[in-house]
This record gives structure tokens, sequence and C-alpha cells, in this order.
């Protein structure tokens, strides 16, 4: 039996012919890198190779590692395996993997989005024969408003907040999803703040990317200042001692789970905004044709229902254990949200 191009390991998603892992979640010798996030791109390997402007974002996250970083669509060859990087839209820096192999092709997605977010290089098809794709918005349920409106409704929603004289607090991703609301933020409207985390993350990509200023908020910046204003911060700050210094606020969420109004309840949230750095259910389905491939693999998210209706379609897919988790931190919903849509 054929040994496929690429193998599902103990260790991550490995190509035997060229040596080489996609992002391994086990320290490697060398590895594939589609982005920053911390589920992809993991600390320890020898060697990583990356899209070009994906470079200082896991320098910042990783500290001093050994990374390369190449054009997109620029092709490398590894023991006459040729690889290259093609934008995937997940967020800045972010990249598809294409593999081929004695003309056979396969491209394995990270994650990825098809909406242009404004601060990503926007998604773009690559035909091939298996496709390897999350699927963690992979339920009907899931269809996304367009970025205007979502960001027309959280500027005028920060400006009602400032006109009752609170604080608007969004909890957002520090890589990603952060960053995405702030570009589309109207800073007329008032000072924008941040978090260290998002801070840190943003001044990284700020020599790619113009965003509006921000300022740090730190143990002298005084409750008066930050009053009416617009704070970015990553979820993990909801509940802490951190917050204390924001008072009077109002809190919202940007994730894809936002969908759901239980999500919102359980995380005590004032405000939930569906905003996803990933495909919604039409999203995925559009890509996959795209690919003309024959064969996919959905390796995280709704696996198991995504790849049977797939089946029902007439392709080839199958599902993957891997230790990519998506948006999963931001919000576990439950089998009764479903009968709960907005």
């Amino acid at each position: 039996m054929k040994t496929p191009l690429l193998q599902f390991t103990k260790k991550g998603i490995y190509c035997k012919e060229a040596d080489v892992y996609l992002d391994p979640w086990r320290p490697v010798d060398k590895a594939l890198i589609t982005h920053g996030h911390a589920d992809h791109s993991r600390w320890g390997h020898k060697q990583y190779i990356t899209y070009n402007k994906n470079v200082p974002i896991i320098k910042h996250r990783l500290g001093d590692i050994n990374v390369s970083g190449v054009d997109h669509n620029e092709s490398i060859l590894v023991n006459n395996v040729k690889f290259s990087f093609h934008p995937a839209g997940h967020i800045p820096g972010s990249s598809q993997i294409r593999v081929e192999h004695k003309g056979e092709v396969w491209v394995f997605t990270g994650d990825y989005k098809t909406e242009d977010d404004g601060i990503s290089t926007p998604f773009q098809p690559i035909e091939c024969n298996t496709f390897i794709t999350e699927c963690t918005f992979g339920l009907p349920a899931f269809k996304w408003i367009p970025q205007d409106q979502v960001m027309n409704d959280i500027n005028q929603w920060w400006a009602e907040n400032k006109a009752d004289g609170q604080t608007s607090i969004v909890f957002a991703y520090s890589l990603g999803k952060a960053q995405r609301v702030l570009k589309h933020l109207d800073p007329s409207i008032g000072k924008i703040y941040t978090h260290g985390a998002i801070e840190n993350m943003t001044n990284v990509l700020r020599e790619l990317i113009d965003f509006p200023e921000t300022e740090l908020i730190t143990k002298d910046t005084k409750k008066e200042a930050i009053k009416g204003s617009l704070v970015l911060a990553p979820p993990s700050a909801h509940g802490s001692t951190w917050i204390r210094k924001v008072v009077p606020y109002v809190t919202a969420s940007a994730s894809g789970w936002m969908t759901f109004r239980g999500a919102r309840r359980r995380r005590a949230i004032d405000k939930g905004f569906v905003l996803s750095d990933h495909c919604d259910w039409n999203g995925l389905l559009e890509s996959i044709e795209a690919t003309g491939a024959e064969k996919v693999i959905c390796t995280h998210g709704y696996t198991d229902i995504f790849s049977r209706y797939l089946k029902t379609l007439g392709y080839d897919a199958r599902t993957e254990e891997t230790q990519y988790e998506g948006e999963v931190p931001e919000g576990e919903i439950a089998k009764n949200d479903l009968l709960n849509v907005d």
C-alpha cells in the first residue's frame, strides 16, 4: 500500500519523503509553520521555516529560535519534495502549506478564513488532490455577518457607552483578533487603551500594518483618563484584578462563538460581537470546492459532522486527531446552544 504524502503521527503532520513536519506539536528537527498561534507554532524545534511576515511574530512568541522565512508562492525543495506557502487569510503572517511530490499535491491549511479582514493577506485557493482543512465552525448554524457591519456595531456600542460615562472593554485574542478590531475602530470616538499582551503584539505588527494609536494601561494609568475609552484585552483578563483599573465598564467579546447566547451568558459578557478568524460553514464548503480536491481531511472543530456532510457531496472525506484548538478558549458551547441561535 502506498504511503501517504503526509501522515498524521504522534509528533504532528509528517512528510516522510522530506523528513519534515507541518505545525508539529512535539519537538522535531525541521518544522514548517503556518502561523503564530500557540497551538500551531510551538517551542522546541531545531529549525523553523515559515512565511517571511510570520518570522517576527513567532520570534516574539518563542524567543531565540532558528527560523528562516520565504515569500508567499516561493517554492523550496527538500529531498525532491516541493513546498510553498500561500495566503490563508487567518491572521497576519498566516499561510497554507502546499506539498508536491511526483505529481501529487496536498494542501495543509492550518487555520484560514475567506473574508478579507484588512490586515491579513487574503485567502488564496490552491488546487490540490488532498485538502487538509480545519472545521472549527463546521456547522450550518455558523454564518458570519460582514465585517463592516460588525465594526459599525462595535463603534456605535462604544459611542453609546461613552455617552453613558462607561468604558468599553472588548475581549479578543492578543494575536489576530485584537489587531483586526483595532484596525477598524474609529479613533474620533475616543482613546484606545490596551492590555500589555495586546500592546506588545501590536507593536510587533506595526512594522507591517498601519494601526490607530493605542496607549498601554499600566499601574500608573489613572481611572479618570480611561473613562469613556475603548480597551482591548485578552479573554484571560476577564475577572482578573487588572480589570479593576477600568471601572465602571461594559464588556464585550469578539468571537465566532458569540453566535450563541449561551456562550455570552457563561462568560458573563454584556455584549457579543460575532467576529471570527475562521471560516463559517459556507466559507469552508466554497474553499474546498475551489481546490478541486477529491480527498478532504478534517483536523479540528466539528470534524465528524463536517466530514459526514462532505461525503454526501461526493468527497472522500475523513477525520484525523491533532492538537490544534481553533477558538476553543473563547467559549466551549453546549449542545443546547445549537437551539438558541440569534
